[in-house]
C-alpha cells in the first residue's frame, strides 16, 4: 500500500511539473502559429519509460484537461486532447517495440501530435487547406521531438537509481 501511495504522489508531482512546463511554454513566442516546443513531453517521456504507458497516459490527459480549464478553452482542449491521445498511442507502441530510443519515440510523438491537431483543425474549420501547413509542423515536430527526447533521455539516465516510479 505504501508503494502505491508513493507512486501516486510522484505521478501527481509529474503532472504538476508538466502543467508548469505547459505554462512556461505558452510564454515562449515562436515564429510559426500553432507550433510549440512540447516542454511537457519531457515529463511524459520520463513517465512512459519509468512507469509505463498507463501512467504516462494518466499524467498527460490530466495535464491536458487541467491546462485547458486553467489557461485555455474548449477548442484548445479538443486540439490538445487529440494530439495527446495520438501521441501517447504512437509513443507507447514504439517504446513497446523496443527498437527506438527515447529520442526516436519523442520525435514520433511530436510529429503525431501535430498531425492530430491539424486533423482536428481541418475538421473544425471544414477545410482541407490546413493540410498544406503539415510539412512545416512535421519539421517543427521533428526538431522539437529531438530536443525533448534528448532532455527526457538525460532525465532517465540521471534518475534511474532512484526507481522513482518503478512499476510494481
Amino acid at each position: 500500500m505504501k508503494q502505491k501511495s508513493k507512486k501516486l504522489a510522484l505521478l501527481g508531482l509529474c503532472t504538476a511539473a508538466a502543467m508548469v512546463l505547459s505554462y512556461v511554454e505558452s510564454l515562449i513566442p515562436l515564429f510559426l502559429p500553432g507550433l510549440k516546443i512540447g516542454l511537457p513531453n519531457v515529463v511524459i517521456v520520463f513517465v512512459l519509460y519509468q512507469a509505463g504507458w498507463l501512467s504516462a497516459a494518466g499524467v498527460s490527459l490530466v495535464r491536458v484537461g487541467l491546462v485547458a480549464v486553467l489557461f485555455g478553452n474548449t477548442l484548445s482542449l479538443a486540439y490538445s486532447f487529440a494530439g495527446a491521445v495520438l501521441s501517447l498511442l504512437v509513443m507507447g507502441l514504439l517504446k513497446k517495440v523496443g527498437f527506438f530510443s527515447a529520442v526516436g519515440v519523442s520525435v514520433a510523438g511530436g510529429v503525431s501530435h501535430n498531425g492530430a491537431q491539424i486533423a482536428v483543425a481541418a475538421a473544425v474549420m471544414r477545410t482541407s487547406q490546413l493540410l498544406y501547413y503539415l510539412p512545416a509542423l512535421i519539421i517543427g515536430g521533428t526538431i522539437a521531438g529531438v530536443l525533448i527526447g534528448i532532455a527526457g533521455g538525460i532525465l532517465l539516465r540521471r534518475l534511474p537509481a532512484a526507481d522513482l516510479l518503478e512499476r510494481h
